[in-house]
Order: C-alpha cells, then sequence, then structure tokens
C-alpha cells in the first residue's frame, strides 16, 4: 500500500464525504426546525438528478443552466411536499410525520417508475468534466474537484443565511421555540417552508453532482444516499448543521476507507459496515457527536 493510494483514498473519503453533507444538512434543518425525519429527501435529490438530465439532454442547454434549474426545482418540490403532505399534519403526533415521509418518498419513487420507467439511463456530464488533475500521484476529476469547491461554497453561504438574515433568524427562533416565536410575530409556516426550499435546494445540487460521478441515474436512486446521509446526520446531532456536515464527512471517509484499505471481499458490506458504525457512535454518544438532549414538543 503506497502513500499514493492512501492520498487517492482520502480524495475519494472528501468527495464522497462532501455529497453526504450537502444532503444531511437538508435533513437535518429540516429536523431541527419541524421535528420531522423527512425521507422523501433522498427522492428530491432524484427529482434534481432527472431535471438537469432533461436540461442537458433534451433541451441541450449548458452546464449552469442546469445547476441553477436544479436549485429552484428541488426548493419548489421540497416546499410543494412540506404544503401537501406535512403541513396539515402540524399538530399530529412525530409518528405520523415519519409514516408520511415514508409514504411520500413511496409514491414519489413509484411516479418516477410509472412516468420515466425502471430503466437505469446514462448521465453524461460535458467531457471537460472527466479531465483528471494529478494530485502528488493521486487522481482527481475536474468534476471530482468541483464537487468539493462546490460544496464548501454552498454550506459556506449557508451558514451566512442562518445566522445573518432575517429568515435564516426568524428559522433558529423557530427551531428554539416555535411557541414564542409566533407569539414575537414571526410566520411559523413561512419559516418552515424556507427550511424545506433550502433543504430541497441542496438535495437538487446533490442529484446532479451523484448522477454525474455515478453515470447514470433512475427512479429509486435516491433512497440509499438519502438514508445513508439521514445516519451521517444522526452521527453528526441530528438538528445540528455542523453536527450534518462533521457526520457527512466521517461517514465518507470511513466508507471509502473501509473498501479501499480491505481485501475487496468486504467491499460488499459497506452499507453495513455504514449502518454497523451508525450503532456504535450512538451507544457512546446517544445524540449524536454534536447533538444536545433534545426535549420533546407537547
Amino acid at each position: 500500500m503506497t502513500a499514493g493510494y492512501v492520498l487517492q483514498q482520502l480524495i475519494n473519503g472528501m468527495v464522497l464525504g462532501s455529497l453526504y453533507a450537502l444532503i444531511a444538512v437538508g435533513f437535518s434543518m429540516i429536523y431541527g426546525i419541524v421535528r420531522l425525519i423527512n425521507f422523501a429527501h433522498g427522492d428530491v435529490m432524484m427529482v434534481g438528478a432527472f431535471s438537469a438530465f432533461a436540461i442537458l439532454t433534451v433541451f441541450g442547454l449548458p452546464l449552469w443552466t442546469a445547476l441553477l434549474a436544479v436549485l429552484i426545482i428541488g426548493a419548489l418540490i421540497a416546499m410543494l411536499i412540506d404544503m401537501a403532505a406535512f403541513r396539515p399534519q402540524r399538530d399530529a403526533p412525530q409518528v405520523n410525520g415519519f409514516i408520511t415521509s415514508l409514504g411520500v418518498s413511496i409514491l414519489m419513487q413509484n411516479l418516477g417508475i410509472l412516468l420515466l420507467s425502471g430503466q437505469p439511463r446514462p448521465f453524461n456530464l460535458p467531457d471537460w468534466m472527466r479531465t483528471n488533475i494529478d494530485v502528488f500521484g493521486a487522481r482527481l476529476t475536474v468534476l471530482e474537484l468541483t464537487i468539493v469547491i462546490l460544496t464548501a461554497v454552498i454550506l459556506g453561504g449557508l451558514s451566512l443565511f442562518v445566522q445573518r438574515s432575517r429568515l435564516g433568524m426568524a428559522m433558529r427562533a423557530t427551531a428554539e421555540n416555535p411557541l414564542a416565536a409566533s407569539l414575537m410575530g414571526i410566520r411559523i409556516n413561512r419559516a418552515i417552508a424556507t427550511a424545506f426550499g433550502v433543504g430541497g435546494a441542496l438535495a437538487g445540487v446533490a442529484g446532479i453532482m451523484w448522477a454525474g460521478r455515478a453515470g447514470q441515474i433512475d427512479p429509486l436512486m435516491g433512497f440509499l444516499p438519502g438514508l445513508k446521509a439521514f445516519v451521517a446526520a444522526v452521527i453528526g446531532g441530528v438538528g445540528s448543521l455542523t453536527g450534518a456536515v462533521l457526520g457527512g464527512f466521517i461517514l465518507g471517509f470511513a466508507e471509502v476507507l473501509f473498501v479501499g484499505m480491505l481485501p475487496p471481499i468486504y467491499g460488499s458490506y459497506r452499507d453495513a459496515f455504514v449502518f454497523g458504525l451508525l450503532i456504535v457512535i450512538l451507544l457512546f454518544l446517544p445524540n449524536g457527536i454534536m447533538g444536545r438532549v433534545s426535549e420533546e414538543r407537547a
């Protein structure tokens, strides 16, 4: 095992961790404000990937238009899901939201199969995105470098939005105490819709990046990445945006190193390793690495 091989695995872990972090932040943001585990989040990512496919392949538009479009489409789809499925149950027990999110996820997957067929389709980004960059003997494509840089820029912008903007402060106030926030004049539904919209936009961008790296798309492509991003959010401390980013990178590095450092025969057990890692961390840190003890809302 050479130093170049180890560096290559670390680069792969950085790229995969960036994708997990991008999706996990959306999970964590929604949970933090409405205490909802939204399993349909990964399917918004799938919608983003198919939207990008249509823009790039069917309409032949440039890549930047696809990125802009999936931001908007992801946000609109997520807000529509909130308005149609979750808002009417805002005061219902949490388990209702959990079951509803599973139902929405399955509904979106089956609609995708019905409308688009379950057959995987090739997803091709412009050839220059496949250009290799040499990093001390390791290989990094322009696409992978773009994933890391774009994720850093988006997460940095999101941090500023949450900390400095009026909508961001409204979201934080709603997450802390929705009743007190409403008494102070904050429009709760608007703050929640914003959280869904931002999370959906991030999932849309993650969809085009994930599809570009995998080279194909299908209606079920969002389920497993969404589930792993949920694991990343729990590892970091669900409800904490910083924890979600940290959990995403921990999971990305751990998964890549598990596959890359052990004999190939163990590679097929990577998903078992991911969920085993979740169990081990929760045994010692029940609230995740950066989570705090939460109180159930009345």
